[in-house]
């Protein structure tokens, strides 16, 4: 499908001389790349442990481009070691200065991305509101914190002025990465070019404006908030900011570091498809003037149980009819928000037996297991495990009972040994098909 005409003159008025080579990029292959999960792996110790051959992102020093197959159902995925991620949308993550011990808002945060990309920053300290309008798509955001191991999280839908006033001030550093035209996904899935069509920057832009302004009045003094979009549009983009700033007048601009190809100016960074190897953003990095207190210093709470064992910082073990949470304690009370999980499910007490949840297993460490059942990459039976089959182990030293199930190290579920077999206790909707 051609690129629709008022587009077409849009970019022709942005890109001036650039504009053919900005056509021509799109009649090429898209890239591809994959971000290294260091809440659960180093980036060196990735890079030694990985068969394929990488070469990294310049913006995102966690995030490595990829041109083979079968990434997607490469044991590493299920084990959470990474997470495909189309390579400009590492930026916004990347620049906001997440830490240890923050409060952090990812406003608009399926599928899950940017979201797990945060939640590596924060090293498993401090706590991450995940939020998404749509619950069908929290549900896949939450999928995407479980497989990653986050145990900080609280997964909520709400529309942003629900959440407004109750964290009025609240939090540290805050992503809104806005629902926008989708012009920079052009030629990833040409057939945004017609949903532009039908809602393009005119229907977007003011839902925008006020996302952003919801998202400031949430902003701690001296916080820091990154708004991100995957369009081009000025409407979309700097007029969206200016407002901002006329709206708030603590609120500033903060340079982005700059790497080959950005398009820089007052108010933020654009990425195209011609310029970098990516399909396009546009990131702005703001901050809110004055300053806030210091952290809490970091305080472990441990759920231990049959040779497993789970710790969270600031946590507190909750329990719901039969399922059991480690879920952050936080000083705001959400009744009223509809959320969706609160921390990490860690299983279900059904009295003589507690049956570990899958998301357990992704947040723990081959330490934190009395049992282990250590296989290779290479071993066919990891493969046969993620189908949900029942495997032998005959000869491996491993004891009855419970057991955390490890590739080259790295948990990937539970199984339960019973002479020479492991009982394979995936869950369904875990099972590779």
């Amino acid at each position: 499908m051609e690129l629709p005409e008022s587009y077409q003159q849009e970019m022709k008025q942005l890109l001036k001389e650039e504009y053919p080579d900005y056509l021509s990029a799109l009649h090429k292959p898209a890239l591809h790349a994959l971000r290294i999960n260091t809440l659960k792996i180093s980036v060196p110790d990735f890079l030694a442990a990985f068969p394929y051959d990488l070469s990294p992102v310049p913006w995102c020093s966690t995030s490595f481009y990829y041109h083979q197959d079968g990434i997607t159902t490469d044991p590493y995925d299920y084990a959470g070691l990474y997470y495909v991620q189309e390579p400009s949308a590492s930026l916004p993550a990347s620049v906001l200065p997440v830490e240890p011990g923050d409060k952090v808002l990812d406003l608009c945060a399926a599928p899950g991305g940017k979201t797990t990309q945060l939640a590596a920053k924060l090293q498993g300290q401090g706590v991450l509101i995940a939020n998404d309008i749509s619950v069908s798509r929290c549900q896949i955001l939450l999928r995407a914190l479980e497989r990653a191991g986050v145990k900080n999280s609280i997964v909520t839908s709400a529309a942003p002025s629900q959440l407004s006033d109750l964290f009025a001030g609240w939090f540290d550093k805050i992503l809104v990465d806005a629902p926008c035209s989708g012009e920079g996904m052009f030629r990833k899935d040409p057939a945004m070019r017609t949903s532009w069509l039908e809602k393009g920057p005119d229907y977007y832009a003011p839902l925008q404006k006020e996302i952003l302004a919801n998202a400031v009045h949430m902003l701690k003094p001296g916080g820091r908030l990154v708004y991100s979009t995957c369009t081009f549009s000025i409407k979309e983009d700097e007029e969206v900011i200016q407002d901002a700033l006329d709206r708030f007048c603590d609120l500033h601009v903060v340079p982005v570091p700059y790497a080959d190809g950005f398009v820089q100016n007052a108010y933020g960074t654009k990425l195209f498809p011609h310029r970098i190897k990516g399909e396009g953003h546009f990131v702005c990095l703001l901050a809110k003037d004055g300053s806030s207190e210091k952290h809490i210093e970091k305080q472990d709470v441990a759920f231990a149980k049959d040779g497993m064992q789970v710790t969270a910082d600031h946590a507190q073990i909750r329990r719901i009819k039969e399922k059991i949470l480690l879920e952050p304690d936080i000083d705001i009370d959400l009744h009223g928000i509809r959320v969706l999980r609160s921390g990490l499910l860690l299983g279900e007490d059904k009295g003589k037996q507690f049956a570990f949840s899958q998301p357990m297993a992704m947040a723990m460490r081959e330490e934190d297991a009395e049992n282990c059942l250590y296989l290779s990459r290479k071993d066919e039976r990891v493969m046969r495990y993620l189908r949900g089959e029942t495997i032998d182990i005959h000869d491996e030293p491993v004891k009855p009972g419970w057991c955390l199930v490890c590739v080259d190290h790295n948990p990937l579920g539970f199984g339960k040994v019973t002479g020479h077999i492991l009982k394979n206790k995936l869950s369904s909707s875990w099972v590779m098909h």
